[in-house]
């Protein structure tokens, strides 16, 4: 197959050679990004006068036929070939013959490349800004109806406070609206149009980069071509970002995890995100979830791949570069597959209520609320924080539950302690009492989940 560089070369490239460096399985996927911005470049070459506009035209009608032909799956892409831009360029000389050579005039595949990568992620971000804001409008649908459901807050994993579950599931409302930042800028510093600059110093040519990335939607052209070509910071913003997303799948289906474990039965998974056991009749496994979790290590990794391919080139373009879609598309995939997964589990979950709220019993997690109750009565605050941890002391040795209390038994630790002590230490008066922006009371979560809707 003849080679768009072929002319100063004698021999043919070792076979091996050439399917080391292909890309073609790697770039085929934005074929769609190559033609429109193939379109857009060649208007220009005929509005300014570069090539002849009938020329132009031409080559334009030809750029429209081929991607219609290869949507409808009349034209197949060659394995072997070196790339997509080479073989879009062989289906549009098929079509219109050797007018179709004045395409690349004023171009390279080193601007062409990156003109298209940042075209197709556009798209894609885009794809996942609304996966995460599908994520986000389930919680707030869900959360009205929690917001009194009691379960364990934790730090440390024991049991610290309690919280309702609205406010724990709108604590990943927010995580994913900063993904959703996260990506937002990530596509602004993504769309910048380096089309134009060529292989590295620009081009001879009169061309028109403002009117390009006008036509692509582009926000403004990237002032340095050495920059242009050579630059990945946008794509290691990015991966970044996915990242970070995934992180945060990870703690949420990790939770999943922990809470359908028989121990705590918070929550049962639905059988059509579970498998079952080859030896174990009895067994329901949170394999979704556990594969999301397993599958941040890939995309950490693309992050990391991609950091320390950059670490030490130099200007400009180096064949090093082409290793970026590996990274990107592999990131790209696992976390719009992680997504799909992770909406799908949680939108079937089924909660257990009764389950959490059984859990608080006994747990303590009503003792800084007999401190408060101490320290609102006068009593300094570390004072009253070491009069309750000798009350929590007793009921462990007398294995008896802090709210389950008499009065008399209580004003043992503190003449203080009021005949309306023990009211406020039942759970639900715990977590009522959080009333603070941001907190897990009810009123609170209930202005917070207005707060919510509003970002949506």
């Amino acid at each position: 197959m003849a080679k768009l560089w072929g002319g100063r070369f004698e021999k043919e490239t070792n076979q091996a050679v050439e399917a080391f460096s292909a890309s073609m399985s790697l770039d085929q996927r934005m074929w769609h990004a190559d033609i429109i911005g193939s379109i857009a470049h060649v208007r220009m070459l005929g509005m300014k006068g570069i090539i002849p506009p009938q020329d132009s035209s031409e080559i334009i009608a030809g750029l429209q036929i081929v991607r219609n032909r290869i949507a409808k799956g009349e034209l197949q892409f060659d394995p072997n070939a070196e790339d997509v831009h080479s073989e879009i360029e062989r289906f549009l000389t098929e079509e219109i013959g050797p007018v179709a050579g004045k395409l690349h005039t004023g171009r390279s595949r080193n601007d062409q490349v990156v003109t298209d990568v940042r075209l197709y992620m556009r798209a894609e971000i885009d794809g996942l800004d609304a996966m995460l804001s599908d994520m986000m409008g389930w919680i707030v649908e869900a959360a009205p109806q929690y917001v009194e459901t009691m379960l364990p807050g934790l730090t440390h994993t024991q049991h610290a406070q309690p919280v309702s579950l609205a406010h724990h599931l709108l604590a990943y409302f927010w995580m994913f609206e900063r993904d959703r930042d996260r990506l937002r800028d990530s596509r602004k510093r993504m769309n910048r149009l380096p089309l134009g600059s060529a292989a590295l110093a620009g081009t001879g040519f009169p061309l028109d980069r403002q009117m390009v990335a006008k036509e692509l939607g582009f926000e403004a052209v990237i002032p340095n071509s050495l920059d242009a070509v050579s630059d990945r910071d946008w794509i290691i913003e990015f991966l970044s970002a996915a990242a970070t997303i995934m992180t945060h799948l990870s703690r949420l289906c990790e939770e999943l995890i922990w809470w359908s474990s028989p121990d705590l039965g918070f929550v049962e998974c639905d059988d059509t995100v579970t498998t079952g056991s080859s030896i174990m009749p009895q067994k329901k496994n949170p394999d979704v979830a556990e594969l999301i979790r397993g599958r941040v290590g890939k995309v950490v990794g693309d992050l990391t791949g991609m950091l320390v391919t950059m670490k030490s080139l130099p200007l400009a373009y180096n064949r090093d570069l082409q290793e970026d879609k590996s990274y990107l598309f592999d990131a790209l995939d696992t976390v719009k597959s992680c997504l799909e997964m992770s909406y799908l589990m949680l939108s079937t979950a089924q909660f257990r209520p009764q389950q959490m709220k059984d859990s608080l019993s006994g747990d303590f997690s009503n003792a800084t609320d007999l401190a408060d109750y101490l320290a609102r009565k006068g009593m300094p605050f570390r004072q009253a924080h070491s009069v309750v941890g000798h009350v929590v002391r007793w009921c462990i040795e007398q294995e008896l539950h802090l709210e389950d209390l008499s009065v008399a038994q209580l004003r043992a630790f503190s003449e203080l302690i009021d005949e309306d002590a023990p009211q406020y230490l039942q759970h639900i008066a715990v977590m009522r009492a959080r009333t603070s922006e941001g907190g897990t009371a009810p009123s609170a979560v209930l202005e917070q989940i207005e707060k919510a809707k509003a970002v949506l």
